[in-house]
């Protein structure tokens, strides 16, 4: 079975997407069309922007999002059995088995982006990656720390991501090498994405989602929060926006995908990070690149 996976933020690069919109009307279409809905040219950031200018949420996210989503919609034998997106990118795999629309998909991502940014503005929190631990120590070393501190991203088994409180994940570091870790070190993000620090952009994100309409999808999304299969336009609004505030099960996610008979997972957007970490957690999967 065909599997499509979507990558999240952190994949972005100066340049992303010019190609397209230099060799595809339909592309050139949609990015002007998403100009027009963000209210800016994202397209001159996405093109020649510097990393400083890509980096921030309010427009990583969406150029994330729309490099995916336009590439999808540019390639000529694209027909997904399963898809599966790393947190932002599950935005793109909903657009692209149709459960949203493109314009829909697009707002909604902008809105989260700004509404994460702002709730990362309240109380200084961060992120850091964890190498070399199972699962389970990583979880309870978050439990001892006093302050919030949480398994966030499950990327690959040996690689998981915390968030919280800035001093409690600078303790959690600590604790994690005296653990055994082979590296804990801080990421260069604005916040603590996927934590309890994100709820109130989980409220903001939750009003926004319930206005929009989404549909019954062409094929089953495996989704963050649960790693399992969903088709239910309900079922995924309900977990998008549990999302904010709860893990990336990506890992299992993966797993899950394999079990139920994908054979080749084909990563739609910038970078490889996906088909690296999916060659982590399966070593005989098949991989490939948009």
């Amino acid at each position: 079975m065909k599997a499509y996976v979507f990558p999240g933020q952190g994949a972005q690069f100066t340049g992303m997407g010019k190609d397209l919109y230099e060799n595809s009307p339909l592309a050139k279409e949609l990015f002007e069309k998403a100009n027009e809905i963000l209210g800016f040219r994202i397209t001159d950031i996405m093109f020649e922007g510097t990393s400083e200018e890509l980096k921030e949420t309010k427009v990583t996210q969406p150029a994330v999002f729309l490099h995916s989503v336009i590439l999808a919609k540019t390639l000529e034998d694209f027909k997904p059995e399963m898809v599966a997106g790393h947190s932002l990118g599950e935005f793109s795999a909903l657009v692209a088995n149709g459960a949203l629309s493109f314009e829909d998909g697009l707002k909604l991502v902008s809105q989260r982006a700004l509404a994460m940014q702002k709730a990362c503005e309240i109380t200084p929190s961060t992120m850091a990656a964890v190498l070399g631990l199972a699962d389970n120590i990583v979880e309870e070393v978050c439990a001892s720390i006093d302050g919030v501190v949480v398994a966030a991203n499950y990327n690959c088994p040996g690689q998981l991501v915390i968030s919280g409180e800035t001093t409690a994940v600078e303790a959690a570091c600590v604790a994690m090498k005296e653990a055994g870790a082979k590296r804990a070190l801080l990421l260069p993000v604005g916040g603590a994405f996927h934590s309890p620090m994100m709820e109130p952009a989980r409220e903001e994100l939750a009003a926004a989602i319930e206005t929009t309409t989404f549909s019954t999808p062409s094929c089953p999304v495996y989704q963050n929060v649960t790693a399992n299969a969903v088709s239910s336009p309900e079922e995924i609004k309900k977990n998008l926006i549990i999302q904010l505030t709860a893990p990336v099960k990506w890992t299992q996610s993966v797993q899950q995908m394999i079990a139920d008979g994908a054979t080749l997972f084909t990563e739609v957007g910038p970078g490889k990070v996906l088909a690296g970490l999916i060659g982590k957690i399966d070593k005989e999967a098949a991989t490939a690149n948009a």
